[in-house]
């Protein structure tokens, strides 16, 4: 038995999209039967099965599916081959899209994104303008927010929180806090530098264009800055290293 279907009110989105507002056959979950809710391209955006449920001004369309019990509310938008399953709530301005999967009782919201191959899972948040792409993992209790960029085949897992400006990526493997720092303020443009362990417990650096590890860094700093500048960063490198050979023991 069908717990939906599309009513005759439609809509265009920005994307050219012929969206129909759905409408509740029987009661499920927090849905009353009758009850109008979001917008779909088709009714296979969200499965009969389940209270998976589209609510309010937020759109799924493409090929994109919302499955078991999993909620999409505010103006958020799920697209492409994107999926949002479990017990997962995508709201907000959010978007997944893409081949992005969130699911598990993981949050994606504010004017956060999810989008490649990414998955967010588990307990995991991701909001703020914080983005995940690329084949990223974020799960356990972690947190993505901010401005912060996980990307490549990152992770970042366990109680993780990474913001700010932050950015993490390549092989990247960030378990809690001490995995990953970022230092704000300094150099030309006084740019956000994000040091990170990586899978084989070498520690990358991101600063800039620059991405390698610190002993590259320091080649990069003498090479292409003098100065304060130079001085600072290259303070800011034995810091690191320090930093992380200790929580390495």
């Amino acid at each position: 038995m069908k717990k939906f279907e599309l009513t005759s009110e439609t809509k265009i989105n920005i994307f050219g999209k012929k969206l129909f507002r759905i409408k509740a056959l029987v009661s499920f979950g927090v849905v009353k039967t009758g009850e109008t809710g979001g917008w779909v391209e088709k009714e296979e955006n969200v499965n009969q099965s389940g209270d998976a449920w589209v609510f309010g001004n937020a759109e799924v369309f493409g090929n994109a599916e919302v499955f078991g019990d999993a909620e999409v509310f505010g103006n958020a938008r799920v697209s492409g081959n994107a999926r949002v399953s479990g017990n997962a709530e995508v709201f907000g301005n959010a978007r997944v899209s893409g081949d992005a999967w969130v699911f598990g009782n993981a949050w994606v919201f504010g004017n956060a994104r999810v989008s490649g191959d990414a998955w967010v899972f588990g307990n995991a948040e991701v909001f703020g303008n914080a983005e995940v792409f690329g084949d990223a993992r974020v799960f356990g209790n972690a947190e993505v927010s901010g401005n912060a960029r996980v990307s490549g085949d990152a992770e970042v897992f366990g109680n993780a929180r990474v913001s700010g400006n932050a950015r993490v990526f390549g092989n990247a493997e960030v378990f809690g806090n001490a995995d990953y720092t970022t230092i704000h303020g300094f150099g030309t443009q006084f740019r956000t530098t994000t040091f990170f362990r990586c899978k084989d417990k070498q520690v990358k650096v991101s600063c800039g264009c620059f991405y390698g590890t610190i002993p590259e860094f320091r080649e990069q700093v003498k090479n292409t800055r003098d100065g304060k500048i130079a001085e600072e960063y290259l303070m800011i490198a034995d810091l690191m290293e320090k930093h992380f050979a200790e929580e390495a023991k």
